[in-house]
């Protein structure tokens, strides 16, 4: 997760990844593997990946590699191996504004 503010003119939303987390939390279905080798996946451990679908183990569309409180303090427990699409990820982008309107944060 990164820390990146955006534009810091008055009243715009600031994307902290760490005090948010809504990208890793809004969908079941995402983030699916794409682009990773097999040596890739192999270095996420096996309790955070679902094999059967190709892609992290969510419970309730939450991502089991977050750990923390959304909205307040949140830490990616694979960060230095996570997925490909977290990587690309970015904070204040189209991905980003989706998930955090989902969980009515601002954008």
């Amino acid at each position: 997760m990164q820390n990146a503010p955006q534009d810091q003119s008055e009243g715009a939303a600031v994307f902290d990844c760490q005090s948010c987390g809504a990208c890793c939390a809004y969908s079941r279905d995402w983030p699916r593997f794409s682009l990773e080798s097999e040596d890739d996946i192999a270095r996420i451990p096996a309790e955070f990946v679902n094999d059967a679908v190709g892609c992290m183990l969510s419970i309730d569309n939450r991502c089991t590699a977050l750990s923390g409180t959304l909205g307040e303090h949140v830490a990616c427990r694979v960060y230095d191996v996570r997925p490909i699409v977290c990587r690309d990820c970015q904070p204040g982008d189209e991905e980003c504004l989706i998930a955090r309107r989902h969980f009515g944060f601002p954008v």
